[in-house]
């Protein structure tokens, strides 16, 4: 009995060691396939350089799972299907970034060294939905504060596809027959177009990932992996920088690429250190603020997309804060527009109204912002702004970027309907309803506006 027992408990030793070996062999298949994609354990840390714990925009979908600091991020699905990153040559002959570049970078950013973008930033690039498609013509946007620079770009690929483009009838169904090239060819433009304007139509500058690192970690600088391995490419002709973008457009619009990243950088050191300072007043020191767990963006990133600088405000011109100190708001008209509107925000605060500048750009495209979520409207006819003859009755297109958004959204304006009419049209869909918030959006321009939404459910 003893002798079988004992044969028992070798027998059991063997298969425990055989799993063990087993279980040694698998981690070290997964370990060479984290090390091909820069995703070593050792960027695996649970907590961020300030010591908190880790944030929910950091997890996978939120669930409290860390996710890796290198490059690309890792899919619920499979480890199989990690995305290999847009990596250029250090032979390109770009300038490699400089460790004070670097810190002066962060403090523009965050305002301190320390902090690093989180999982939904890293994870942002530009990529468009399906070519000849009701939505050919937008970008798919995805979560976190990288979601209002994709919308601003949008704003500009629809400027760029009806107004700017060589092309016979551009109006909304031209939209939906963007061919995979044509929508590369808009990207590229556009980008190029904002860096440039943003550079005074002076200069360009292009930031890339290498696969060398120039910028080693410090007391005083943490590594995020993206930031240490740039590399800057000069342009002193609008065309030339947009056909190097075209040439390496997969930096921005490839998963994994940290498309979004790459162009801040980019618009960055295209507006300059030097310009960023004059742009901004005492109300924003740097670019984005926390926010749970994440960044968002201010609105100086969004007027410098909008308008080549980074005003910190909305309002025209200049104006006198509480403390009379001097506050920059927008100087010119933007070819884009800009609206927003927040069930908290109240009509007395003047420093917080849009002014004529945003509200009436050249073109008739707006980037919307409601109640924090951002969202585009536009309209095809491009008189719209130029002849107030056109505003009595027009018709406008509302893109939210929400996944469920199959098709844009119909609206027709009327800002000449009598007071019965806009209580029969307020009854229409349900008795005593109160106004969807893009309805609320759209009366801060046209304040007496009637909204129908041609047989769409209103958003809520």
């Amino acid at each position: 009995m003893d002798t079988e027992v004992s044969g028992q408990e070798q027998s059991s030793q063997e298969l425990d060691l055989e799993e063990i070996t087993r279980k040694i062999s698998f981690l070290d298949k997964w370990r060479q396939i984290f090390s091909y994609h820069r995703l070593g354990t050792n960027n695996i840390n649970p907590q961020n350089p300030e010591g908190s714990h880790i944030s929910a925009d950091e997890t996978e979908a939120g669930t409290g799972i860390p996710q890796p600091k290198g490059q690309g991020h890792l899919p619920s699905s499979s480890l199989c299907s990690i995305p290999k990153p847009s990596i250029i040559s250090s032979k390109l002959g770009g300038s490699p970034i400089s460790l004070a570049m670097a810190t002066k970078l962060r403090q523009v950013l965050f305002g301190n060294t320390v902090r690093v973008f989180s999982y939904n930033w890293r994870k942002a690039y530009f990529r468009f939905h399906d070519p000849f498609s009701d939505l050919a013509f937008a970008l798919e946007v995805g979560k976190g504060g990288a979601r209002s620079i994709q919308m601003a770009v949008q704003g500009s690929i629809i400027k760029y596809l009806l107004f700017t483009r060589k092309v016979k009838d551009c109006n909304f169904r031209s939209l939906c027959e963007i061919s995979k090239q044509e929508q590369e060819r808009a990207l590229a433009t556009v980008l190029a177009g904002i860096l440039w304007a943003a550079g005074a139509a002076q200069k360009a500058t292009i930031c890339l990932v290498t696969e060398d690192t120039y910028v080693a970690s410090t007391p005083d600088y943490s590594m995020d992996d993206v930031t240490e391995r740039l590399q800057l490419f000069e342009f002193l002709e609008k065309e030339a920088t947009e056909k190097f973008i075209y040439d390496h457009l997969q930096c921005f619009k490839g998963e994994g690429s940290h498309g979004v990243i790459l162009f801040l950088y980019s618009l960055i050191f295209s507006r300059t250190f030097e310009r960023l300072q004059e742009d901004l007043d005492v109300t924003t020191t740097h670019l984005l603020h926390p926010n749970a767990g994440g960044f968002l963006c201010r609105q100086a990133v969004l007027n410098m997309i909008l308008t080549g600088r980074a005003s910190p405000h909305v309002f025209n011109g200049c104006e006198k804060g509480r403390s009379q100190e001097t506050l920059h708001g927008v100087l010119t008209r933007s070819d884009v527009g800009y609206l927003q509107w927040g069930k908290d925000t109240s009509e007395d605060d003047r420093l917080s109204q849009v002014g004529s500048m945003l509200k009436t750009p050249k073109l008739p495209i707006w980037l919307c912002n409601i109640n924090g979520n951002y969202s585009i409207l536009f309209c095809t006819n491009r008189q719209l702004l130029s002849d107030w003859k056109m505003e009595r009755l027009f018709d406008l297109y509302f893109y939210s970027g929400q996944p469920s958004q199959r098709k844009p959204v119909h609206l027709t304006i009327d800002t000449h309907a009598h007071h019965w009419e806009r209580d029969q049209q307020e009854d229409k869909h349900r008795a005593g309803r109160r106004f969807s918030p893009v309805e609320m959006v759209i009366r801060t321009k046209w304040r007496e506006a009637t909204i129908n939404w041609n047989g769409t459910a209103p958003f809520f």
